[in-house]
């Protein structure tokens, strides 16, 4: 499963801190019951945010845009062990995000 989020109109106060937007990513994919295997963030100058949390599911990535108050996410899993609507909220809520798009791909399906 491929899911593609847009969050919109995202309000968190923390928005441009790599360090907490880091912590937001393991966060959902501990919510998902995900095993993570690495993480990897980058602060761009002089906004805006590029991360991947590796997981043994596959991986969730990142890529803000405080100017716009927009963020893209994607959770890309394998198998069903994860809880992937579980991950969505927790971004949502944790990015006071008023807006989301969520796509879902059925990827793989040999």
């Amino acid at each position: 499963m491929h899911m593609i989020l847009e969050l919109y109109d995202c309000e968190a106060g923390q928005f441009d801190d790599v360090q907490w937007v880091e912590q937001v990513m393991v966060g959902a994919a501990k919510a998902a019951n995900a095993t993570i295997i690495s993480v990897s963030f980058n602060k761009f100058n002089p906004i805006g945010i590029s991360g991947v949390v590796v997981i043994s599911e596959s991986h969730l990535t990142i890529h803000t845009w405080p100017e716009y108050k927009y963020a893209a996410i994607d959770i890309f899993t394998c198998g069903d062990v994860l809880d992937g609507d579980a991950a969505v909220n927790y971004l949502k809520t944790a990015f006071e995000s008023d807006r989301i798009d969520v796509r879902r791909l059925d990827r793989g399906q040999i």
